[in-house]
Formats: structure tokens, sequence, C-alpha cells
């Protein structure tokens, strides 16, 4: 990499970091974090070129289609090259068939650039509602998602504060939908819980959900690696049962299981049993080990079901048994199983109880705090 390379990426970083985002009451959100290309349409789209290098006046242009490529080291754009574009328009600027607020930045990000979208933190969580829940919901249930969704992108603002974008909008941190009809439900839970947070020990902390418990839900400790994960004490969930992802089943071929472990690094021929060897106190899988023709993989029931697939082995609470050339598995829950079930929160709701009363029961130990005295 040349040293002017390096000064793209380097500059267009600097240009991009969000020193008033946290003071403003902004979140910038990659709504792709990864892109070799992108195609963003709108009407009279300003496109400010930045960081192209030190002594370089930006260059600004108007267009109803932006295409980005990324180019070696850097973005390119109209057959401009730059560490960042800024994009600005007063109408939404359309990107993979979802609506964004007209104020996005292409940000240069590992091999490819992310697209990055800066808005009120407050509108940001109506799109994260929009993607999470569903509107049709009772409106309790949306109001203790509006919460636990602020809480978490705030923890995750205050987090990655120096860095270009504080949230990814995908399941590895929130899912975005981008810009809400003014007539969808999700804008009433959100505005009436403004600013209203969970605290851990009267801090933020990253508050898990997710969409369904199977009956138990867990401790983050045991999921998640990260440092200071709090201790989130699992509760028997009473309310687990009537959504359509309680129980589920999934047959693999052991040879599709044994060509998938390889391409994880882990290659021990075609599979020829399964073990679940230890389980957490709610019964997930906590390490399985699987036997191979050549050899055997002892992996964390989280990265096992990674490898799998998040959508095809649905959560770690299963169990398993080799028919054959079959696994076959049988299971309960949707998700990781860390704080509130959004299904069992939807039933808390409709026996009449309150956002207030659902965070209790989901996050016990914590307490309700307010963002803007944070």
């Amino acid at each position: 990499m040349s040293r002017l390379d390096r000064s793209l990426i380097a500059l267009g970083l600097l240009l991009a970091l969000p020193a008033a985002a946290a003071a403003s009451g902004t979140i910038r959100v990659a709504v792709v974090e990864s892109a070799r290309a992108a195609d963003l349409a709108g009407s009279g789209i300003e496109v400010t070129e930045a960081g192209a290098c030190p002594a370089c006046a930006a260059r600004t242009w108007r267009a109803d289609l932006v295409r980005a490529r990324a180019r070696g080291a850097a973005i390119e754009v109209d057959g401009r090259r730059a560490g960042v574009f800024r994009l600005a328009s007063e109408r939404p600027i359309r990107l993979n068939g979802r609506e964004y607020p007209g104020r996005l930045e292409l940000v240069r990000n590992g091999d490819g650039f992310a697209v990055v979208a800066e808005a009120p933190l407050e509108d940001y969580l109506v799109g994260v509602l929009r993607a999470e829940s569903n509107e049709r919901w009772p409106i309790e249930a949306l109001r203790a998602q509006a919460i636990v969704a602020r809480t978490y992108a705030a923890y995750h603002r205050r987090l990655n504060a120096g860095k270009p974008y504080h949230i990814v909008a995908s399941t590895a941190h929130q899912q975005y939908a981008g810009r809400v009809p003014a007539g969808s439900p999700v804008w009433e839970a959100v505005r009436s819980t403004t600013g209203q947070v969970l605290l851990w020990e009267g801090e933020l902390f990253p508050a898990f959900y997710h969409t369904e418990s199977g009956g138990y839900t867990e401790d983050p400790r045991t999921v998640f690696a990260a440092r200071n994960m709090p201790a989130l004490r699992p509760v028997r969930d009473e309310f687990a049962g009537a959504s359509p992802h309680y129980a589920w089943s999934l047959d693999v071929r052991l040879a599709d299981l044994g060509a998938a472990l390889r391409r994880a690094g882990y290659d021990i021929g075609t599979a020829t049993a399964i073990g679940i060897v230890e389980r957490t106190p709610s019964l997930r899988a906590a390490w399985v080990v699987v036997y191979g023709a050549r050899g055997s993989a002892r992996l964390r029931g989280n990265d096992f079901r990674r490898i799998l697939g998040y959508d095809a082995l649905k959560s770690t609470l299963f169990a398993v048994a080799v028919d054959g050339r079959v696994a076959r598995f049988a299971g309960r829950g949707w998700g990781h199983g860390v704080g509130m079930s959004q299904w069992g929160g939807k039933a808390m709701a409709e026996q009449g109880y309150a956002a207030e009363r659902i965070l209790e029961y989901y996050y016990p130990g914590t307490t309700p705090g307010a963002l803007n005295a944070r």
C-alpha cells in the first residue's frame, strides 16, 4: 500500500469521526458495513468529496444516482476517488429497497466501504422497531422494545464514540428499517418512552433481546465472550410457548455437516456422531463435540450454531440424534436467549402487563433511568 493510500484512509476516517454525535443526540449507523459497490438514488443529491488529499479542496456536485465502488484504498464515485464522500438531500435517499434520511456518508472500511447514516437517536429507534418488531403488536410490547433498543443503542454509541460509526444495522447489533411513515404505531411507542433506558448498577449496558426464549432465558456471560457482561439472572419464562418459534426441528445430512465444519477450519471428514458434553443452567448446549471419519471437533454451542447458520439452527436449546446419514435436531426458541423475549413481551402485553413490568421480568436487577441525565 502506498503512502498516498495510507493517507487517504487515515484522513478519511479522521473526517468521519462523530465528535459531536453524542452531544447532539444523534447516532451513526452503518446501514451497509462492507460493501464493494452500492447504488444510492434520490433527487438532487449533493455529493461532497472529502479526504482526497490533505491539500485538496473538497469538490461538490449533484446527482440523482450515486454509484459508489471500492477502488484500492479509496472509494470511487463518478470517476472521483476519496476516503470519504458525504451525501446530502432534502429528500430521502434510497438504498437496497429502503429509504434513509438525506444525510449519509461513504467511509472506507476494510476491503470495501460502509454506508453510514446519521440520524437523531429517537428517529433511529423508530426504524429499529419497524425492523425488529411488529407494529401491530400491543403498544406496551412496543414500548418495552423501544426502551430496550434505546438502551442497547446508547450503550454502543458510548462504546464506539471515537469510531466512524456506532452501530451496525444487522443482526450483529440491531436491524434498522430506515425511514418509517408518520402513521406507524411505532412512532407513538418511541415518543411515549423518550429518553427512557435501563441501567445495570447505575450504568448503561448492552440490553440484549431475542425472538423467543423457548422457556428459559440465559445469563449473558455464558453466551458472549466480551468483558464486563452484566450478571443478569436467567428466568424461567412463563410467557413462552405462544409463538411459532417455540418448538422447531432441523435435519442436516452428516456429509453437509462435515463440509460446513471444514469451511470453518475443522476438517474432521464426514461427521459420524454428535454429542452435547456440557449444558448451561438454562439447558442450552454450552459445548458440542462432533466426531468424524478423520477426527473430532469440540466447539462452543454458539460457534456450532453460527457454523450451521443462525436461521437454520435457531437456538442452542436443542437435543440431537444421528439417524443413519442424517443428524436430527429438535429444539426450542429462536436466538441467544439473553434478555427480553420479544414474543414473551407480546404475550405479557396481551395479558395486561405494562412495559415497565415486562422489563422487570426479563431484566431482573436493572433499574429505570433517563438518557438525558447520563
